[in-house]
């Protein structure tokens, strides 16, 4: 299986260059990648094996860099990352692309972005597969304070935090802008509203790995939404259900499912 990242190409948005690719079987149903934080396209979807997964099952696949990752503009300043921009970025990629609607895939943040890009453009959004966050995209996450603190140490060395170092860590293999960062982590946290969310009535998939001590309940998230599912993704952590062989075949089995 090829795992090289294709090529990315470049377009505007609300005064920022942003990267995205456009691969995979050009006649296919398109469906749009928006990763993960202190991740980008090609981390979180390419070397993983969901582009080459998804491609070879005939469809088009599309991965946006968020602002502030990848390869796409890093701002410093909060404001640039409240999740209905970065939903506004995805919207108008498809805009760009002339696609009308597109199944969506997110994980983690990525997942509160497709959320808000399907509140806020839902006649954009076919399907949607949540990745690696449940209720806490209602009831929010945890304390992430000492993220931010981490990514702003001087060196992984001095970071005591556990989930800090990690999130440190992987900014640091990613080779991230560590200030864009900081300054997303402030602002890409705002909650779903519960009774929002529970008007997204399209196809969704859920999947949270069993180990995940961030995500929050699938099953929850699912029971609030009229036509929504939970998987479980046995023995994996946040970092690493991504890539599950198991997450790999449900969602093949779900987008199926929405041609049948």
């Amino acid at each position: 299986m090829n795992l090289d990242a294709p090529p990315f190409q470049h377009f505007q948005n609300e005064g920022l260059d942003l990267a995205y690719f456009d691969d995979g079987n050009p006649a296919g149903e398109p469906v749009l990648l928006i990763h993960g934080f202190a991740s980008s396209a090609s981390v979180n979807w390419v070397y993983p094996g969901w582009l080459r997964t998804l491609a070879d099952h005939g469809y088009r696949v599309i991965g946006i860099d968020n602002r502030g990752h990848g390869a796409s503009a890093k701002p410093h300043d909060a404001e640039f990352y409240h999740p209905t921009a970065m939903a506004g970025d995805a919207a108008a990629l498809l805009t760009l692309l002339g696609i009308g609607e597109a199944h969506v895939m997110g994980y983690s943040m990525g997942a509160r972005i497709s959320a808000f890009l399907a509140i806020e453009h839902p006649h954009r959004v076919r399907s949607l597969v949540f990745g690696g966050l449940g209720i806490g995209m209602c009831d929010g996450v945890g304390d992430w304070d000492p993220i931010a603190d981490a990514l702003l140490a001087p060196n992984l060395e001095v970071v005591t935090h556990e989930r800090g170092r990690m999130f440190r860590a992987f900014a640091d293999q990613t080779r991230s802008d560590r200030m864009a960062l900081a300054a997303c982590i402030a602002t890409s946290r705002d909650l779903v509203r519960r009774e929002d969310i529970a008007r997204v009535a399209v196809p969704t998939l859920i999947g949270v790995g069993t180990r995940d001590d961030i995500a929050g309940d699938p099953h929850e998230l699912a029971d609030l939404m009229p036509n929504a599912s939970a998987l479980d993704i046995p023995n994996r952590d946040h970092m690493l259900a991504v890539g599950d062989r198991v997450f790999k075949k449900a969602v093949l089995d779900f987008l199926k499912a929405q041609q049948a």
